[in-house]
């Protein structure tokens, strides 16, 4: 088995579309015996999925990400982690031993405004109204709340 965390500087980069490396992980008997990062050289949201299946990844941990990208992703046989913040590593670990906090619902829209109670939004304009998730969007704001 082998996950690819979409990276940087040790953390789950939060825009996959924007993803210049992934950490990819080679699991074994359920523990991680070796860790490399790749870079992307880039290659923007369709081809991403494309570099993960070419390296011979089952299942990717991510941030945000667009449906277009969840669509590529699944035709490819990657199963998706989304929603994902913090710790790389841990990140690869917690989902190893099934306590990996993700949102199977994530997705990131440039076009519009949302208002979760949880989750992710990616969102080039307008407020955002969020319980503890992680809000990214085109035009560099971050707030977390």
């Amino acid at each position: 088995m082998r996950i690819a965390v979409a990276y940087k500087d040790g953390n789950v980069f939060q825009h996959f579309g924007h993803t210049e490396q992934f950490k990819v992980y080679d699991i074994a008997n359920n523990i991680i015996h070796t860790a490399s990062v790749i870079d992307t050289n880039g290659s923007g949201h369709g081809a991403l999925a494309e570099i993960l299946k070419s390296n011979s990844v089952s299942t990717l941990i991510c941030g945000g990400i667009g449906s277009g990208a969840k669509r590529a992703l699944s035709e490819a046989g990657i199963e998706l982690y989304g929603g994902v913040t913090g710790d790389a590593d841990k990140a690869a670990m917690d989902l190893l031993s099934g306590k990996l906090n993700y949102n199977p619902d994530v997705e990131c829209n440039h076009h519009g405004e949302h208002h979760h109670g949880e989750g992710h939004t990616c969102s080039g304009h307008g407020e955002h109204h969020h319980g503890d998730e992680h809000v990214c969007g085109s035009h560099g704001e971050h707030h977390q709340h």
